[in-house]
C-alpha cells in the first residue's frame, strides 16, 4: 500500500534518521514508545501477529472498523505480520533483530526467552542492540512473574492512593497513565543507552522499565515526608496538599483552577478578589502561613468564582497575571485556537480512505522536529516489502504465507 504522505516534511535529517526499531509489544506502553522513537525519525517495525493483530485496533471508539486510537499509535510504523509461535517466525524476527538497533517489548517477563531471543541470545546475533523490555514489576524481583497492567502499577506505585476526594475511594486517571509513563522512561532510557553507544563505542544493553517504578518515580515527595516524619500524603481532591491556594473553584458555569501559591501572585490574587486585608496579613506573606490557614483562603477564592461565569473568572485572573484556568474538555481543545497555533492538532489522512484530528507531536525541536510520515498501517501492509528487503524471494514469501507464519 502506499504510504499517506506527511502533512510536512523538515528540510534536515530528522533526528533518529537512521535508527531501526523493532516493536514487539502491543497496547499501550511498548507502541507509545515505539510510536515516540518514530516520531522523531526512527524506522519502526511492528511485529503483529496474523490476522487481528495489536488488540489496540479494536479499543474504545471504532471508525470503518478499525479504532481511531490506532490511528495516533501507530502512525510511522510498518506492520509485519509475524506468528511468533511458530519456529519458522521467531527465526524471522531473529533475522529482523540482527539488523536493527532497538527492539521494544511489553511482554510478560520470560516471553521473549521462551521464543529463543533472551538478551544473551539476541545479543551474540547483534551485540549493539538495545533492549527495552516493559513490563509490570520488570525483569527481577519476587512479583516479576505477576501480571501487571498499567493500572496495577498507578496502584502499586501510590498514585491511585492520592486520586480521590478524601474519604472517598480512589479513582484512576481517565487516561492510561501508568503505560504512558512507562512509555517516556523507555524512550528515555533508549536514547540514553543509543548515546552511549554511538558517542562511547559502548555495547548493546537491556532497559529494564517496571509499570510501576515509572509511576512510582514521579511521586515528588512521597517517599521522603514519610522517611523523615513518618508522614503518610493522603488523598486531597483538586488541592496540592502543603501548597496554597491551589485548588479547583465552582463558577456558575463550570470549575476554574486557580494556582495562587507564589509570594507575590497570591497578593496579586487577593487584590482581583477585593480580598486585600488576606493579600496584605503578614501570616500569609508565605507559603507556610498560607497553608495555615487555606481553609479560609479556599473559601475566599470560592466565594468570589462563584457569582462569576469560567471566562469572567480567567479574563479577571489573566489581567492579574494569576496562573487560572477552565477545565478543558475535548470540545475545548479541540476549538482552542493555541493548541492549533501550536500544531497540537493535526489533519491526519487513514488508510481507510477518511481524515481525523490527532495530537501533534511533543517536544518541539526547532531543528529537528518531529513528523508524521506515514499513516497507521492495516495488519500485515508492510510485510512482503520487509521480507523482500531482508532477501527473501517472492516464492519464499508465498511459502511462508501458505504456512500462515505471515500475513
Amino acid at each position: 500500500m502506499t504510504h499517506t504522505p506527511a502533512p510536512s516534511t523538515p528540510s534536515t535529517p530528522a533526528a533518529l534518521a537512521g535508527v531501526r526499531v523493532i516493536e514487539m509489544g502491543q497496547l499501550i506502553a511498548g507502541p507509545f514508545c515505539g510510536k515516540t522513537l518514530g516520531e522523531f525519525g526512527a524506522e519502526v517495525i511492528k511485529i503483529e501477529a496474523p490476522g487481528a493483530g495489536d488488540p489496540l485496533r479494536n479499543w474504545r471508539l471504532l471508525k470503518n472498523g478499525t479504532s481511531v486510537w490506532w490511528q495516533v499509535q501507530s502512525r510511522n510504523k510498518r506492520s509485519v505480520a509475524l506468528d511468533l509461535r511458530q519456529p519458522e517466525g521467531q527465526a524471522l524476527a531473529r533475522q529482523l533483530v540482527a539488523e536493527a538497533d532497538v527492539l521494544v517489548e511489553n511482554f510478560r517477563p520470560g516471553t521473549l526467552e521462551g521464543w529463543g531471543m533472551s538478551p544473551a541470545e539476541l545479543h551474540a546475533l547483534n551485540p549493539g542492540l538495545i533492549i527495552l523490555r516493559i513490563s509490570g514489576y520488570g525483569q527481577t524481583g519476587p512479583y516479576r512473574d505477576l501480571p501487571g497492567f498499567g493500572v496495577i502499577g498507578e496502584a502499586m506505585g501510590g498514585l491511585r492512593h492520592l486520586t480521590a476526594e478524601p474519604g472517598r475511594v480512589p479513582v484512576r486517571v481517565g487516561v492510561s497513565i501508568g503505560d504512558t509513563l512507562a512509555a517516556l522512561h523507555g524512550a528515555i532510557g533508549v536514547l540514553a543507552a543509543l548515546y552511549h553507544r554511538r558517542a562511547h563505542g559502548g555495547p548493546g544493553q537491556v532497559i529494564d522499565v517496571a509499570l510501576h517504578e515509572a509511576v512510582f518515580n514521579v511521586m515528588e515527595s512521597l517517599l521522603p515526608e514519610y522517611s523523615a516524619f513518618g508522614a503518610v500524603r493522603e488523598a486531597a481532591g483538586s488541592a496540592l496538599p502543603g501548597i496554597a491556594p491551589s485548588n479547583a473553584y465552582p463558577c456558575q458555569d463550570g470549575w476554574v483552577l486557580v494556582a495562587g501559591n507564589g509570594d507575590s501572585i497570591f497578593k496579586r490574587l487577593m487584590t482581583a478578589i477585593g480580598r486585600n486585608d488576606l493579600g496584605s496579613a503578614p501570616d500569609l506573606a508565605d507559603n507556610a502561613g498560607r497553608v495555615a490557614r487555606v481553609a479560609e483562603i479556599d473559601a475566599a477564592i470560592g466565594a468570589w468564582t462563584a457569582q462569576r461565569s469560567v471566562q469572567a473568572v480567567t479574563e479577571a485572573l489573566s489581567a492579574a497575571r494569576v496562573p487560572a484556568g477552565k477545565v478543558y474538555t475535548a470540545k475545548d481543545i479541540a476549538e482552542d485556537p493555541h493548541y492549533r497555533a501550536r500544531d497540537m492538532i493535526l489533519q491526519q489522512p487513514t488508510r481507510d480512505g477518511y481524515t481525523v484530528e490527532v495530537p501533534g507531536i511533543v517536544p518541539k525541536l526547532s531543528v529537528t522536529p518531529g513528523t508524521v510520515r506515514s499513516s497507521a498501517p492495516h495488519v500485515g501492509d508492510d510485510t512482503d516489502a520487509v521480507l523482500g528487503e531482508m532477501g527473501l524471494s517472492d516464492a519464499q514469501i508465498a511459502t511462508l504465507r501458505s504456512k500462515a507464519i505471515i500475513q
